[in-house]
Parts: C-alpha cells; sequence; structure tokens
C-alpha cells in the first residue's frame, strides 16, 4: 500500500476494506467478550424504551448507509423496567437488529415495538429481509451458525445467551422472501409511572 506504483484512489480503496475487516474483528472480540462474561453480578434495573432508544441511535448510522428505515412503536409512558447487565442487552438488541439491516438486500423498513403482556414486555423487531427457512431458524444461536456469507455467527449466540441470562425467551418467525420476526419477552421488573 505504501508503493509508489498504486493510485491514490487504490489506497483509499484498501484503506476502506482494511477498516471494515478491523469493525468485523471487533464485532467477533465484543461478542466472544460478551458471551464468556454473562454473569447475574452486574444486573441493574434496566428502562427498556431507554435501551432501545438507545440501541436505535447507536445502529442509526448503519442503517441509513443501507437504506433502511427504523420505525419504532414504544408503550406510551415507557416506564417498563426489567433486569438485566445494560451493555450486554443493548448488544443483543443491536445485533438482532444489525442482521436484520443486513438481511435486505433492498431498502426497507424495520419495524420495533414495545408491547406490554401480564407479567412480560415484549420486544418485537420485525425486518423485510429475505427470511429463512424453518431449518435456520432452528440452528439460531448454535455457535459459529450464520446464514451470511461474512458472518460469524457469535452475534446470535451472544443474542440468545444474554436473554436466557435474562430469564427471557426469544420466539423466531419468518417468511423467506418477506421477512423476519424477532420477539423477546422478558419479564417486567418494575412499573414505574411519569
Amino acid at each position: 500500500m505504501l508503493s509508489e506504483d498504486v493510485s491514490s484512489h487504490t489506497k483509499v480503496g484498501y484503506a476502506n476494506i482494511a477498516l471494515k475487516e478491523l469493525d468485523r474483528a471487533t464485532d467477533v472480540i465484543n461478542d466472544y467478550l460478551t458471551f464468556a462474561s454473562i454473569s447475574p453480578e452486574n444486573t441493574e434495573r434496566l428502562r427498556v424504551s431507554e435501551e432501545i432508544q438507545h440501541v436505535v441511535n447507536s445502529i442509526k448510522p448503519l442503517a441509513n448507509n443501507n437504506g433502511t428505515e427504523l420505525k419504532l412503536s414504544l408503550i406510551e409512558d415507557g416506564a417498563y423496567s426489567i433486569m438485566g447487565e445494560r451493555k450486554k442487552f443493548q448488544q443483543c438488541l443491536f445485533n438482532i437488529l444489525k442482521n436484520g439491516i443486513e438481511s435486505m438486500d433492498h431498502a426497507g423498513e424495520i419495524y420495533i415495538d414495545l408491547i406490554r403482556a401480564a407479567s412480560t414486555i415484549q420486544i418485537k423487531i420485525q425486518d423485510q429481509g429475505i427470511g429463512m427457512t424453518q431449518e435456520q431458524i432452528y440452528r439460531l444461536g448454535e455457535p459459529y451458525f450464520t446464514t451470511k456469507n461474512k458472518g460469524t455467527g457469535l452475534g446470535m449466540m451472544v443474542s440468545y445467551s444474554v436473554i436466557k441470562s435474562m430469564d427471557g425467551t426469544v420466539h423466531v418467525s419468518s417468511v423467506q422472501g418477506k421477512g423476519t420476526c424477532f420477539s423477546i419477552n422478558l419479564p417486567i421488573h418494575q412499573y414505574e409511572p411519569n
């Protein structure tokens, strides 16, 4: 890359490739660290709507670059809390949203809904991507299983582990060619009216 025979345009291209690969390596390392350190000792009360909003703001540049619009529908007062580790919960949501964005080979929308049910809170993340087969859905969360060409399979493994550590469940439904919906159910810790 330092050779004078290479054009500046080519050097910029190489630099961009290197940066993308560094980002990918960082994602893999973060996933390993998150998975390796799941423990209940650092749990705190998390306001679900605030955590979702934080993750949406963090991933918005990636969504914009891919022509994806993120549509939020949160409970009106948004004051429901859960117990969990903030960074790990955020990483879990980030991984699912990132997969949804990357599953769309065209501009599209991802719907993020926060719904209250009896004693649980449900986060629904619905994309308009390529969808998955039943076998792919069944294998989600397995170490190193991925549906992406350049994926590691660690992101979903981490997400499933984080939700399980919070006494939650994940249900996935998908229609090939139409998209995938992740429904995350977590026990409500406390209601905090505004």
